[in-house]
């Protein structure tokens, strides 16, 4: 397990990612609700795997992405 990992819980809730990432609310939702995240919603909340949130993070998610299109 990376340090970063270490920081996480296994799974973020929107006001995990805000203090993590140091960004507001609104960017928060804007980043959750787009194509790059995979969020679980449960009734009105949103959660992210911290898997996913790392791959994100480390910019593996658009390596996946461009694969895809070829």
């Amino acid at each position: 397990m990376t340090r970063t990992e270490e920081l996480l819980p296994p799974v973020l809730s929107p006001a995990d990612i805000q203090k993590f990432l140091g960004i507001g609310q609104r960017q928060v939702y804007e980043l959750l609700n787009s194509e790059d995240f995979h969020a679980a919603r449960v009734g009105r909340r949103l959660f992210v795997s911290r898997a996913v949130f790392i791959e994100w993070l480390e910019g593996r998610s658009e390596d996946k992405e461009v694969k895809r299109r070829r």
